[in-house]
């Protein structure tokens, strides 16, 4: 009788283990990227002290941008595709979880106290320019044809806050799926807007303190008017300090103000993307469906065996924002952290700005830029003239 077979057993997949060696293998592969972007941060930071008027975010991308011609010479021999092909991952990631993570960030920045101490008066003419500025310029972009992200992404920064409202706008509009074109006319549209804000703003920091005095405001209104219109933070303090102590506290608090309506702009934003996102796939879905019964003759259901895609109609980074609003509102913060947080702040999205800049197509922007630049104008005359209005009426 020939001997049993002693049973075989198979050993047991280490399936802890292969997930630990993906997960660093993943993290290895963010190095190079990370590498590239952390040095040109360097370079940016030291260099944003030369030109405090400009937004280092603004300076930033603008690197990137110079440098992403190089990355391809370099690219176009043997040994040049692989290393550029190394540093995707990393500049993938800087643009998408840092730049979120600079969002959060950025509510540590601002009280609830702080900005109710403007008034309702005030509050109102915030509120109001800001709402004005922004479906204006939506409807401007419209008639002039100017792409719609770039369009929303101009309206944020001209109502909002500048290249802080952008990056949160960009992190919401521009998401996954996106083919080479998209990609490209999205980086644009970012480079674009980020541009429009420096130049207009700019011009605002001579033009407004000279036309508050040609118009005859005292300093609180002039402070209000700067506030409630100037678009980056530097260019307030910039303008509202040439008038007076009490116009740039004005000022200052006006602009606090405009970046507490960043989270429900975004959100709602983040709430149309999302419906937008599933009506685009359920029309997808049914139009693989029709061409399946055309097909075969038989009826389908064209949701059954499609997916469509989930995409959350709040963002987390904008729940982290409110967050981190509450959180320095309550007071729980000590001092040295929020100043840390702040610096914090401000490297996270200078990252995240030469990480996008790498995506820009420089060329396509100037052939293409004409009608954004007068999008940009029509933009700031309108959010200068709406505060002024309020601030004529109100005060």
């Amino acid at each position: 009788m020939a001997p049993s077979a002693r049973p075989t057993t198979r050993a047991p997949r280490p399936v802890a283990a292969a997930s630990t060696t993906r997960r660093s293998a993943g993290s290895l592969a963010l190095l190079p990227g990370l590498g590239l972007v952390g040095a040109s941060t360097v370079v940016v930071l030291l260099g944003a002290r030369l030109v405090p008027t400009v937004s280092p975010l603004v300076v930033a991308l603008v690197l990137g941008a110079l440098v992403a011609p190089v990355l391809g010479r370099a690219g176009r021999t043997r040994r040049g595709t692989v290393a550029v092909a190394a540093t995707r991952p990393g500049v993938a990631w800087t643009s998408r979880v840092v730049l979120r993570t600079g969002v959060v960030l950025l509510g540590f920045q601002l009280s609830v106290p702080e900005v109710l101490a403007l008034g309702w008066r005030g509050l109102v003419i915030v509120a109001t320019t800001l709402l004005v500025t922004f479906t204006g310029t939506l409807a401007l972009g419209r008639v002039l044809r100017v792409p719609r992200v770039t369009t929303l992404l101009v309206a944020t920064g001209f109502s909002v806050c500048g290249a802080a409202a952008i990056s949160a706008m960009q992190g919401v509009v521009v998401g996954p799926g996106r083919t080479p074109g998209q990609v490209r006319e999205d980086d644009d549209g970012v480079a674009a807007s980020l541009a429009l804000v420096t130049v207009y703003g700019t011009l605002a920091i001579v033009a407004l303190p000279w036309l508050a005095s040609l118009v005859g405001l005292g300093d609180e209104q002039a402070g209000l008017w700067i506030g409630a219109s100037v678009q980056e933070v530097a260019q307030v303090v910039t303008a509202a300090g040439t008038i007076s102590d009490p116009a740039l506290a004005t000022a200052t608090v006006a602009k606090l103000a405009r970046v507490a309506l960043l989270a429900p702009l975004v959100a709602v934003a983040g709430v149309v993307v999302a419906r937008g996102a599933r009506r685009a796939a359920l029309a997808r879905a049914g139009s693989a469906g029709a061409d399946r019964l055309g097909a075969a003759g038989t009826a389908t259901n064209p949701t059954a065996d499609t997916a469509t895609p989930r995409v959350a109609p709040v963002p987390w980074f904008v729940v982290g924002f409110v967050a981190a609003v509450a959180l320095r509102s309550l007071g729980v913060v000590p001092a040295p952290l929020l100043a840390a947080l702040a610096t914090a702040t401000t490297v996270a999205f200078v990252a995240a700005m030469f990480a996008l800049g790498l995506g820009v197509d420089v060329p396509y922007l100037l052939r293409t830029g004409r009608r954004a630049l007068v999008l940009g104008g029509l933009s700031a005359l309108l959010v200068t003239t709406t505060a002024l209005v309020g601030v004529l009426l109100l005060t």
